[in-house]
């Protein structure tokens, strides 16, 4: 990490995310995804990054599913990606807002038919009794849709923008000397403040 933070925490994770697309084997994309109910209840998951910019940070998802209906309830998100070849980690905590309805169609247009079909088909988060249960639902909206060019997003699915508050950027040194470089939101600007490891 630079001894003088660059002009934005967006600036500094972009130069790290350009940095783990150049060396992680897999899905540098890959971020945990911390939600909460409203009485707090915390619960996580991974998922993948689609886009960035200093608006914030988007995944797509089914907004019935559980971080869906924690997001409803208390929209408020932690993120943290860990670039384990790096020997970096970035965390992120912000509010959350819905993408507008032509970004989602965007981004769901462009992934391939047989993950809008998923998409669709998928009661996400919710339980289910018979072991081919998904199989059928899967099958019924393949042959519901087989004559529709264009698969229509479902209205039940649709990205997230997590809005950051604070950046935290993890950097391993030897005997646990690790460098923890902590950007907060300050009006229109940014604090920043180094952390003992």
């Amino acid at each position: 990490m630079s001894d003088v933070p660059l002009s934005t925490p967006f600036d500094e994770f972009a130069r790290w995310f350009a940095e783990a697309k150049a060396a992680e084997p897999t899905l540098p994309e890959a971020m945990s995804v911390a939600t909460a109910t409203a009485d707090g209840s915390p619960s996580l998951r991974m998922v993948l990054l689609k886009a960035f910019d200093e608006r914030g940070f988007v995944f797509y998802t089914n907004f019935e599913s559980r971080k869906g209906d924690e997001l409803a309830a208390n929209p408020r998100a932690a993120l943290c990606f860990h670039w384990k070849s790096l020997l970096k980690q970035v965390r992120i905590e912000g509010r959350t807002e819905e993408v507008t309805k032509a970004e989602a169609d965007a981004y769901f247009a462009s992934r391939v038919r047989g993950s809008q079909i998923a998409a669709t088909a998928s009661p996400q988060s919710r339980p289910y009794h018979e072991p081919d249960a998904f199989e059928k639902i899967l099958k019924q909206t393949e042959a519901r849709l087989a004559d529709v060019a264009t698969v229509p997003r479902p209205t039940y699915w649709s990205g997230y923008r997590v809005m950051p508050d604070v950046f935290e950027f993890w950097e391993e040194r030897p005997f646990r000397l690790h460098d923890r470089l902590v950007y907060r939101r300050a009006g229109q600007g940014w604090t920043t403040e180094r952390l003992f490891p």
